[in-house]
């Protein structure tokens, strides 16, 4: 069995990196949301993917997936 490092890559690269894109001035990021588990309805986890949703300084929304393949 081989680990999947999607929590490691939402938390500790992508999630960061769009905080840091949001406070800075010259940054298009205006806003980064939480990172989400991939979860059923009944409360558990459907897959390892993380999802992290943001919004650009004009309005415009993203959903960054990340996934093992």
């Amino acid at each position: 069995m081989r680990l999947a490092y999607c929590d490691y890559i939402a938390h500790t690269i992508i999630k960061p990196a769009l905080d840091k894109d949001a406070k800075n001035d010259g940054g298009i990021v205006a806003h980064a949301g939480s990172v989400f588990m991939d979860l059923h309805e009944e409360g558990y986890m459907v897959s390892t993917a993380k999802t992290i949703e943001c919004l650009d300084v004009n309005g415009k929304k993203y959903k960054i997936t990340i996934e093992e393949v």
